[in-house]
């Protein structure tokens, strides 16, 4: 031991680094000696990081593995594991040794995997390996300086042998002010399987990839946050990385969960970010019908390096440019990157606009409905075909929703949805649902990042290995957070290259999986957190209301025939998982909106007379339509009138742009008196648009039973005129 020991201080560079105890010593958890502990608390340095409790905060260097290979346990070799120590602390590190650690006794099952998972990262988890040569050290550390370190252990030193899964690690220990003691200043943790060779069945796993981003229009329907965007598609950016991971693949099978509302979001940013047309709808193009290559590809280029196209310029032909904004080009990178990606790989679609399905159940069903037809069974504008599908980020569905979902299409759900152990399948009111692992999609184990690259592949590894070693092996479906930002997929794909895992789809899980447990709804858990973060009813009127305003703009623009599907995308992009965070911002968002369209349909405006005296049973009077957009229109006019007067219906009146049409009206009534009439401008189908006039009717009209009593009264008067005369010319001749 003495001599195992020297050899290691000796091939340590000289009063920088020197040799760890032997790695039967536990050192991670054991606490520091008194004689320690009471030289700690005199010079108050690294009191907490001496705690055998310490947090991720506690340790003052910070240890990161960024490479690992092989991914597991091998039957012979080495294992080399390589990444940076930076520190943290105002201090400066001398002396650092970077040694490897693995645990004594394997994990054996799924349960016991997510549960050590969550240990705390000062617990003792595994003994370090302190082997000269095992180990790498740094003469110095600067506070805030980083290096790199690479380990190399032999499968003879990492000394286990049971089949399951075990911790595996670095520790980083150093002199500062205070000298080093058995306590690590610094860990790095993750889980290295061991799989025998023979007698294993590859696991069916399959990597769900989201694509799903959070969507905001202006009151004139341009998207919001260009700036945003250009960022999350650019290199570096969100969506960005997750396509380049998912690319990295290769040959390899991933699945693809999209939200067809972002490629269309990014495919107008690319075509200029333009305001909802008004405009007469062009004839199609063979571009527009599948002839382009793909989203933005009669796009010009920018004229300047300012990103915009100056007014009036076009190009050789004579066609305008495209307006480009700082998301232009990002955007056309992306949409070439994610369509390579995606080529021959599953597609499934989400409701569009990533719609909130449990929160659609509760308050408006049917806007589930046009989602799921919105979405389609085709990713345009490649034409890959699409598997309509529902993946809530979180998991989670209400009783509502399940029994809502059509049963055509993939349902995917988290094990965390089950209140005991969750099957790999099941089948919950009838509909086949797909289970995914909470455990795996949450990464790795702390200090570190849980969902970097290593730690995320190590825990999918893990799980695999322990299904594929149990008696009864089930599918592994792995459903990627939405916010995960991938730091690179170098090496991702690789590690999962091993014996017991075979990469495959979604559908070749659930098929894997069998039909599995029929399930009451009511029997799984809906967390009350998400109940009350699901969109409420104020959200879906919202929504519905610019959907139907659309609608109205949309029949009396009689050349465009594309503004009511636009305002109705538009509708669902506000009723998306991404929303429940904003509620409020999504809702103000969609009012705009609707106030913008409720200001184009009042500017078509009815102009009545101040008033009408009919001197009759019935007359005539003229009102006029004032067209304030510049765009043909066709309404009608739609009069409300206190009864017994009665206004005929005019026919479809189409005025031009900027344009007015007197119409005359025709009002019947056989009452004496004034008679209160509203005027209303509708579409076509008589849907009023917002703008109306009010005017007087007199009637002077006089019944036909006044007429008869004037008439019997005249006769009187002259009966009694014509008695007299008689009675005078007799008696004068008499």
């Amino acid at each position: 031991m003495v001599a195992a020991l020297a050899c290691g201080a000796l091939l340590a560079p000289v009063g920088a680094a020197r040799a760890e105890p032997d790695r039967t010593t536990r050192t991670e958890q054991a606490p520091p000696s008194a004689a320690t502990a009471e030289r700690l608390a005199s010079t108050g340095a690294h009191a907490v990081a001496a705690s055998a409790t310490q947090t991720e905060d506690d340790t003052p260097l910070e240890v990161e593995i960024d490479s690992l290979t092989p991914s597991y346990v091998p039957e012979k070799g080495t294992v080399s594991v390589g990444g940076t120590v930076t520190n943290r602390s105002d201090e400066t590190f001398t002396g650092i040794n970077l040694h490897a650690f693995i645990g004594d006794a394997p994990i054996t099952s799924v349960a016991e995997l997510a549960a050590e998972r969550k240990r705390d990262p000062a617990d003792f988890v595994g003994e370090r390996i302190t082997v000269p040569g095992s180990f790498d050290t740094v003469d110095a550390l600067a506070p805030g300086e980083s290096t790199r370190f690479q380990l190399e252990v032999t499968r003879s030193q990492l000394g286990v042998s049971e089949p399951g899964v075990y911790w595996f690690g670095v520790h980083a220990l150093g002199d500062s002010d205070v000298p080093r003691d058995q306590v690590a200043d610094g860990r790095a943790r993750t889980f290295l399987p061991l799989v025998p060779g023979k007698d294993v069945d590859a696991v069916p796993t399959a990597l769900v990839i989201p694509v799903r981003h959070l969507i905001r229009h202006a009151a004139d329907g341009s998207v919001e946050d260009v700036e945003g965007w250009a960022q999350t598609l650019g290199e570096g950016g969100l969506l960005r990385a997750q396509v380049d991971f998912g690319a990295s693949a290769g040959s390899q099978p991933v699945s693809w969960l999209v939200d067809p509302a972002v490629i269309d979001t990014v495919t107008a940013l690319t075509e200029g970010n333009l305001p909802r047309s008004l405009d007469d709808t062009p004839p199609a193009t063979e571009g527009q019908d599948g002839g382009s290559s793909g989203p933005g590809a009669g796009a010009s280029a920018p004229a300047s390096g300012d990103g915009s196209s100056a007014p009036g310029d076009g190009d050789a032909t004579g066609e305008p440019e495209i307006p480009v904004n700082e998301a232009t080009q990002p955007g056309l990178d992306w949409l070439e990157r994610f369509g390579a990606a995606v080529e021959g790989n599953e597609v499934l679609g989400v409701p569009y606009g990533d719609l909130d399905v449990s929160g659609a159940a509760a308050h408006q069903p049917t806007a589930y409905q046009r989602a799921r037809v919105r979405t389609g069974d085709t990713l345009e504008p490649w034409g890959f075909p699409m598997s309509r599908a529902v993946g809530p980020p979180a998991g989670y569905l209400s009783t509502p929703a399940y029994r809502m979902l059509r049963r055509d299409g993939t349902i995917l759900v988290s094990d965390r949805s089950f209140r005991g152990p969750a099957p790999a399948s099941a089948r919950v009111a009838g509909r086949q649902v797909t289970v995914t692992s909470s455990a795996a999609a949450l990464g790795g184990p702390g200090p570190n990042d849980p969902l970097a690259t290593i730690p995320l592949r190590q825990q999918v590894l893990a799980e695999a290995a322990l299904r594929a070693l149990s008696p009864d092996p089930e599918p592994l479906v792995v459903l990627l957070p939405s916010s995960w930002h991938p730091d690179g997929g170098t090496g991702f794909f690789s590690g999962l290259e091993v014996p017991w895992v075979r990469l495959t789809t979604v559908a070749g899980a659930t098929s894997a999986a069998g039909p599995g447990p029929d399930v009451d709804p009511h029997d799984l858990n809906y967390p009350t957190r998400q109940a009350v973060r699901a969109l409420d009813a104020a959200n879906f009127t919202s929504a519905a209301r610019l959907r139907r305003l659309g609608q109205l703009l949309q029949q009396v623009l009689v050349r465009n025939d594309e503004v009511g599907s636009s305002v109705r995308d538009e509708s669902l992009t506000g009723l998306s998982y991404s929303d429940r965070n904003f509620p409020n911002a999504a809702r103000a968002t969609t009012d705009r909106s609707s106030l913008w369209i409720s200001e184009q349909l009042g500017s078509i405006r009815v102009q009545a007379p101040r008033a009408v005296t009919l001197s009759s049973t019935s007359g005539k009077f003229s009102a006029t339509v004032v067209n304030g957009l510049d765009h043909p229109v066709r309404v009608r006019i739609k009069s409300i009138a206190d009864a017994p007067l009665e206004i005929s219906e005019t026919e479809p009146l189409d005025i031009p742009a900027k344009g007015r049409v007197s119409v005359l009206l025709e009002a019947t009534t056989e009452q004496l008196g004034v008679h209160n009439v509203q005027l209303l401008v509708t579409t076509e189908n008589g849907a009023p648009l917002g703008s109306s006039d009010t005017l007087p009717i007199r009637s002077n009209q006089v019944s036909n039973v006044i007429w008869l009593i004037l008439g019997t009264g005249v006769a009187l008067l002259f009966g009694a005129i014509a008695v007299r005369l008689v009675r005078r010319i007799r008696a004068a001749r008499s």
